[in-house]
């Protein structure tokens, strides 16, 4: 053991960080039900540059049918242009005054003490990321992540998102649907009476061939509705296949309706923050986490043990996040929520 018992307890603290990093995506991915399924598909892609963008197909040429010597049509078409975002930078610290640290001098203790310090950031990192998940990216100032608030919003044919305004380009659209009022026919709030009937319409009109939806995040009024639709004999959980979220580690139901098999997870729970009587269903295949090869999650932010400030007897770290959710496709995307519930 050194003699400054100060000393080594910076160097343990510099080599529990460096430990800890590479497995800090796996522990936020093995937490978070979207980044858990994204990341098995390999969406949580690395990105250069000043800005994240993305690669859109924004037209496609018409097919035509002829015969003989008829002309054929060959307009110019405008197929591919790109979105783009800002990526955004999280900062966890991990601070000690140096009373703390000469207070548990001898190894057992100074292990314990760096032990719990790192669970503490590491729960504060990945309630910090998902909380931002599903925010519209204006806290901070618009410096927080930019979530499903922004990515698959209520009011879809307003607001700019990825660079592009979506009053103007309609293909750039998610879908919203108010249980208030989007569905006469079956009634006007969520209950497990009305889900089933209410995703299968959803998935009827939001699909395409294998196309749609491949996970349904619900909040607890939501799932609970959901759970309850399911009767003993009936409840179906999620079997393996795609998206096989089970295989990830994850209990959740399933919806089997309109031709498909969707993953059915509670996105709620104590401190979520999904909105209350909201389901997000989601393509995955059309998001990604684009993050900076240099700052991925848990990198640390100053080289070795951490900075001492001038002015206190204290060492100072922090656990960092360099990067930004982003979209390719937003046709599959949609949100159902219950504007009154007690309707």
């Amino acid at each position: 053991m050194a003699i400054n018992p100060v000393v080594n307890y910076q160097q343990v603290l510099s080599m529990a960080l460096e430990d800890r990093s590479n497995g800090y995506q796996d522990l936020v991915s093995n937490v978070i039900p979207l980044l858990g399924l994204m990341k098995s598909k390999g969406l949580i892609k690395d990105y250069s540059g000043p800005r994240i963008r993305e690669t859109l197909q924004i037209g496609k040429p018409t097919g035509q049918w002829y015969s003989g010597y008829d002309f054929l049509d060959n307009p110019p078409v405008e197929l591919i242009n790109d979105a783009y975002w800002t990526p955004k930078m999280l900062a966890v610290p991990i601070s000690l005054t140096n009373e703390e640290i000469l207070n548990n001098a001898g190894e057992a203790q100074i292990e314990d003490v760096v032990t719990t310090y790192m669970d503490i950031a590491e729960t504060t990192l990945m309630e910090t990321i998902e909380t931002a998940l599903y925010s519209d990216g204006t806290a901070n100032n618009g410096k927080q992540l930019t979530g499903l608030a922004a990515a698959v919003p209520i009011v879809t044919n307003t607001g700019v998102y990825g660079g592009i305004d979506r009053a103007t380009y309609a293909l750039w659209r998610t879908s919203s649907f108010d249980a208030n009022s989007a569905f006469p026919t079956i009634g006007t709030q969520v209950n497990s009476t009305t889900i089933r009937p209410i995703l299968t319409q959803i998935f009827m009109q939001r699909s395409r061939g294998k196309q749609s939806a491949d996970i349904l995040l619900m909040s607890n009024e939501h799932y609970s509705a959901y759970d309850g639709a399911l009767v003993a004999v009936q409840r179906i959980t999620e079997r393996g296949g795609a998206p096989g979220m089970n295989s990830l580690g994850f209990n959740n139901l399933a919806y089997i309706g309109a031709g498909r098999e969707v993953s059915v997870v509670m996105g709620g729970g104590i401190g979520s923050a999904i909105p209350a009587n909201t389901t997000f269903g989601l393509n995955s295949d059309s998001l990604r986490l684009r993050v900076n090869p240099l700052r991925r999650m848990g990198s640390k932010l100053f080289s070795g043990d951490g900075q001492m400030p001038i002015n206190q007897d204290a060492i100072a770290q922090f656990m960092g996040f360099m990067g930004e959710l982003t979209m390719v496709n937003p046709l599959f995307n949609w949100r159902l929520y219950d504007s009154n519930p007690a309707a």
